[in-house]
């Protein structure tokens, strides 16, 4: 039986001694080329090169002029690219729902307003009883408090006490927490917002630019005494919203940012994905947006031994010391305040750290000294209790995404490739030296481990097997699964088998060559650093053809198995025609909106979520510029 299957096979022109079989090239496939820790130095040697130096003013004058610019590129060119201007622009519409029981010396309303049209969110007031003239108004947003939302402890403490002190306090939801907490809110479908083509931040930044609006609007409100102040998600909302608005006089965010470099330093401080907005560290890194506060008094809240992130003496060099000297351009030294919590010393915006923010407000509001909190523990309502109510079919981040879907702008002809090549930010990288690492040649058939090192700075896995009894110069098939190669046995049995050398390769993001900690933080800073996560990896796969081409292979097959590989092949042969002379696609997506549609989860494909993709391209016009045969299976 043995010699007549074996006869079949050299009558069908297959090498008779490279039968292998997937459960033996699985033990090769899975091993270890690239380990994570070197994909995790080079990712950090790579992206800290994109950390830019703080300008350097030499007068008050200069840097006003200079922030101003900065201010309007970053709400031009990053906050409000691709959205509608009618929803930029529209007023504020707000429902003020009637007062609900509050404490002494102050009166609560429940609050509804439109984010964009169709979309609602909900706020708690928070009116001093006696309003004499204007007076002072803080706007309080939220971070990731879970399903309390606006109604968590600590929050309400700081919102009594600030009406109880004579400030007009605006309690924000927050996106997917709170009254807010549908699936469809959950922050990482800002990417899907990016992919159709609007800018994820730019829905985050309405949110909260609404409760400006209304303080600001309000009558009985000294529009040269607004404040903005909030933990964590709400530190960083603070810090965007307040250096972005020169409304805002006073800021106080709490333990919510840090500079890019601290973010590549510790990758638990990257944060989440309306944090890291798509190119903006192009124009402003954190510290930069701290330091266009000056001379506006801003103090900066840290927890010494953070539990969460952004750890007081970990991040105060980047974002106190190096921006003081703004401050001091003015004259102005004494409104950029720095204090480090050190009870409890963890993630918090508990007593310690509400006082000094009391202080600091009252401050710089002309107000009297602020001493200690008042107690207003019985005062705390519950979450029912604050329920404000938004309609049916209220608009999520993920609705908001598919209505934006219905929109496109998809280029033809010549122009198509250079809109890719923009869309993706692609640059084609060679391999500068491949590194072997071990190889095998028994039992019919030869391999080889590679460490593809690129000229880019970057690396790739990647195992080259071929049949001994195989010429040099048999065609090569590249293999790449969103699983990582050890995935693909399957695939690469069934080429070697048919007389192909294989080139199994994990691109960057994929397999061994995702760096520690997961694809999803890292591919987050490139996206924000104006590199493209798709455009770096298909780079990688195009390199690593015309590696192959160098090496003998006449030709080279692309045969891919999930929607990263599918797109990223894809991507590679489109930008560079005829590399491919066959193309295979394993558990494919039809169209790009399956991104949207099923939805798929960024943190599962955090490299397809490239800003303007989907709004551009589709799965068929990218088969067709490939200029090869496409099979989907």
């Amino acid at each position: 039986m043995r010699k007549l299957v074996l006869s079949a096979l050299i009558l069908a022109g297959v090498p008779a001694g490279a039968q292998t079989q997937p459960r033996e090239l699985a033990r090769l496939l899975e091993k270890n080329i690239l380990p994570p820790e070197v994909a995790t130095a080079e990712m950090r040697a790579y992206l800290i090169q994109k950390v830019a130096a703080l300008p350097a003013p030499r007068s008050a004058e200069q840097w006003s002029a200079e922030s101003k610019r900065i201010r309007q590129r970053v709400l031009d060119e990053i906050v409000f690219r691709g959205w509608p201007r009618e929803w930029v622009d529209a007023p504020l519409k707000v429902e003020d729902l009637g007062t609900i029981p509050s404490g002494p010396g102050y009166r609560m309303r429940k609050l509804r307003y439109d984010i964009i049209p169709g979309f609602q969110s909900t706020a708690i007031l928070y009116e001093p009883e006696n309003i004499r003239g204007k007076v002072p108004a803080i706007l309080n947003v939220n971070g990731h408090v879970g399903p309390p939302g606006k109604s968590v402890e600590y929050k309400q403490k700081r919102c009594i006490n600030q009406a109880k002190r004579g400030i007009v306090s605006l309690n924000l939801e927050w996106l997917s927490f709170g009254e807010l907490n549908q699936p469809g809110n959950e922050h990482w479908f800002g990417a899907h917002l990016d992919l159709v083509g609007a800018n994820g931040v730019g829905l985050f930044y309405l949110a909260m630019r609404r409760g400006l609006d209304y303080l600001y609007g309000r009558p009985d409100v000294d529009r040269a005494r607004l404040g903005v102040t909030g933990l964590s998600g709400g530190g960083w909302q603070t810090i965007f919203l307040s250096s972005l608005d020169e409304r805002v006089f006073a800021a106080v965010p709490v333990a919510g940012y840090s500079s890019l470099t601290s973010r590549l330093e510790r990758p638990g401080d990257i944060g989440d994905v309306e944090q890291n907005p798509t190119d903006l560290y192009t124009i402003a890194d954190y510290p930069l947006l701290t330091a266009i506060r000056a001379p506006r008094p801003t103090l900066l809240v840290y927890n010494a031994e953070d539990d969460c992130c952004f750890r007081a003496p970990l991040v105060k060099p980047y974002i106190y010391d190096f921006i003081l000297p703004y401050f001091k351009l003015f004259g102005q030294e004494a409104r950029f305040a720095w204090h480090q919590n050190t009870d409890p010393a963890t993630h918090n915006y508990q007593l310690d750290n509400r006082q000094q923010a009391y202080r600091f407000f009252a401050r710089q509001f002309g107000m009297p000294p602020a001493g200690s909190e008042i107690p207003v523990d019985s005062e705390i309502k519950s979450y029912d209790e604050l329920v404000v109510g938004l309609p049916a079919g209220n608009l999520t981040i993920l609705d908001v995404a598919k209505k934006l879907a219905a929109r496109n702008e998809r280029p033809s002809g010549p122009a198509q490739k250079a809109a890719l090549q923009e869309t993706v930010h692609y640059r084609p990288v060679a391999v500068n030296h491949a590194w072997a690492v071990t190889n095998t040649h028994a039992r019919g058939l030869e391999t080889r481990s590679y460490r593809l090192a690129f000229n880019n700075g970057l690396s790739a896995g990647a195992l080259w097997l071929k049949a001994i009894a195989a010429t040099e110069a048999a065609p090569a098939t590249l293999v790449l699964d969103d699983k990582a190669r050890r995935n693909a046995a399957a695939v690469v049995s069934d080429r070697v088998n048919r007389g192909d050398q294989v080139l199994a390769l994990d691109v960057f993001f994929t397999g061994d060559g995702e760096p520690q900690t997961g694809t999803r933080t890292w591919a987050q800073l490139v996206a924000a650093t104006g590199e493209r996560p798709l455009g770096l990896e298909a780079a990688q796969v195009a390199a690593a053809a015309r590696w192959l081409k160098q090496a003998g292979a006449p030709a080279v097959r692309l045969e891919t198995s999930g929607i990263r590989s599918q797109v990223i092949g894809l991507v590679a042969a489109a930008l560079e025609p005829r590399l491919f002379s066959e193309i295979v696609t394993h558990q494919g997506m039809a169209s790009l909106g399956h991104l949207v549609g099923a939805p798929v989860n960024y943190l599962d494909a955090p490299d397809l979520f490239c800003l303007d993709l989907y709004r551009r391209f589709d799965i068929d016009a990218l088969e067709r510029a490939t200029g090869a045969p496409v099979v989907r299976r």
